[in-house]
C-alpha cells in the first residue's frame, strides 16, 4: 500500500510542477522563439494580398498640414499601448515631405555610419522592403509616383528624382536603403525572429532623439531596450506580440518627448545614465523647445516575414502647445512620469523603443523651466 501511495503523490506533484510551468509561460516567464519563415514556406503561414487604397481625389502634399497628435497622459505607465491600423496608412505625405527628403540625402551623404547599416541576414528583407515601399507610394499616391516601364525606373514627380525599379541581384543593401532614403521621410527598422529574440537586421534612421542607431544593429529586443528602465515589465509580451503579428494586421502607437533644440538629427546628449553628470534645473530656450511625437508602425512584410518598425516624427513647438490652451496638460504629463510604474524614466528615456510614450530626455534638467513656461 505504501509504494502505491508514493507513486501517487511522485504523480500528483508532477502534475502541479507542470500545471506551474504552463503558468509561468503564460505569464511571459519564457518566450518560445517562432520560426514565421519556415512556418509559411510549410505552409502553416499564408502570405496575404495586401489592400492599399489611394488618398482622395484632389490631395495637395504642399497643403497638406502635419498630423496634430496629442497623446499626453497625468500618470506615466510603461506598456505598448498599440492601435489598430491598416496597410494603407503606412506611409503618410504632408507639407513637410520634400524638405525631410532634401535633409535625409544630406545626413545620408555626411554620416552614412551613424544614419544607415545593415547586417548581411537583413539583406533580403532589405530588398523586399525597397519594392514594398516603391509599391505601397505607387498605390497609396497615384499622382506623386509613377513606373517608367520601358526605362525600368520608379519616378518620384515630387523630388523629379528616378530610381531603379528593380535591384540588382547582387546590390549591397546598404545601398539599397539610403535609396529608400529618397522615397520616405520615416525611419525604418528591420526585424528578424531567432531564438534569441526579434533582432535588428538593417536600419535607415536619419532623425534619432539621443541615441546612435547604429549601436542597435545586431542586437535584439532586451538588448536594444537595456537602459530602459522596468522594461523588464513588458519584454517578453513584447516578443510574444511580435512574433504574432500578421500581415496586413499593422499596428501604430505614439511616442513623446520634449527637445531643446529642434533638430531632427540627434546622435547623443538627450538621455541620462546613472554615472552622467548633469545640470539641474537648467534654463531653456522657450523659443526652441520642441514636443517631438513619433507615429511609430509595425508591419510584417508578407515574403520574408521580417517586421519593419517604421515611424514619422512630428515636431510641434512648445509655445505653439501652450497657444492651444495645453499647457497645464502637458505640464501635468511631464509632473506625472515618475508617479507611474517606471519612475525611473525621469531621468532617462530612450527613443529607440516599442514602449509606451516616453517623456523626455533628461527631465531633471529642463523640467523646472518647461514646467513654469507651461503653467504660466
Amino acid at each position: 500500500m505504501l509504494p502505491s501511495i508514493l507513486l501517487l503523490a511522485l504523480a500528483l506533484c508532477c502534475g502541479i510542477g507542470w500545471a506551474l510551468h504552463i503558468v509561468f509561460q503564460k505569464r511571459g516567464r519564457r518566450v518560445t522563439f517562432r520560426d514565421v519563415v519556415s512556418e509559411k514556406r510549410s505552409g502553416a503561414v499564408k502570405e496575404t494580398a495586401l489592400t492599399v487604397n489611394p488618398v482622395a481625389d484632389g490631395f495637395n502634399w504642399e497643403t497638406t498640414e502635419p498630423h496634430k497628435f496629442r497623446p499626453f497622459k497625468p500618470i506615466y505607465y510603461i506598456t505598448m499601448a498599440l492601435r489598430s491600423s491598416t496597410p494603407s496608412d503606412l506611409i503618410a505625405m504632408d507639407s513637410n515631405y520634400f524638405s525631410r527628403i532634401q535633409l535625409r540625402q544630406d545626413l545620408i551623404r555626411d554620416h552614412a555610419d551613424h544614419v544607415v547599416g545593415s547586417l548581411p541576414s537583413g539583406a533580403d528583407a532589405v530588398r523586399e522592403t525597397y519594392t514594398y515601399l516603391q509599391d505601397f507610394l505607387l498605390s497609396r499616391y497615384p499622382t506623386l509616383f509613377s513606373r517608367e516601364a520601358e526605362k525600368g525606373l520608379f519616378r518620384n514627380h515630387v523630388t523629379q528624382r528616378s530610381l531603379p525599379r528593380e535591384l540588382p541581384a547582387d546590390e549591397d543593401p546598404v545601398a539599397a536603403l539610403k535609396l529608400m532614403g529618397a522615397m520616405v521621410e520615416d525611419d525604418l527598422f528591420l526585424l528578424r525572429a531567432t531564438p534569441e529574440g526579434h533582432l535588428c537586421v538593417a536600419f535607415l534612421c536619419c532623425f534619432p532623439s539621443g541615441f546612435d542607431p547604429a549601436e542597435k544593429l545586431g542586437k535584439v529586443l532586451k538588448d536594444i531596450h537595456g537602459p530602459v528602465p522596468s522594461y523588464n515589465k513588458i519584454g517578453a509580451s513584447m516578443e510574444r506580440f511580435f512574433s504574432r503579428l500578421e500581415v496586413g494586421k499593422s499596428v501604430v502607437r505614439n511616442n513623446w518627448s520634449i527637445n531643446t533644440a529642434p533638430e531632427l538629427y540627434n546622435v547623443s546628449g538627450n538621455h541620462i545614465y546613472e554615472t552622467d553628470v548633469y545640470e539641474e534645473d537648467m534654463d531653456v530656450d522657450i523659443s526652441k523647445a520642441q514636443i517631438r511625437v513619433e507615429l511609430q508602425t509595425l508591419t510584417r512584410l508578407p515574403k520574408t516575414q521580417a517586421i519593419l518598425f517604421s515611424f514619422k516624427t512630428y515636431l510641434y513647438p512648445v509655445t505653439d502647445i501652450k497657444a492651444e490652451g495645453l499647457g497645464p496638460e502637458v505640464a501635468d504629463a511631464i509632473e506625472g512620469l515618475p508617479k507611474g510604474n517606471a519612475p525611473g524614466m525621469w531621468k532617462y528615456v530612450s527613443h529607440f523603443s516599442f514602449v509606451r510614450s516616453h517623456l523626455v530626455k533628461g527631465g531633471v534638467r529642463w523640467g523646472k523651466s518647461i514646467l513654469a513656461y507651461l503653467r504660466s
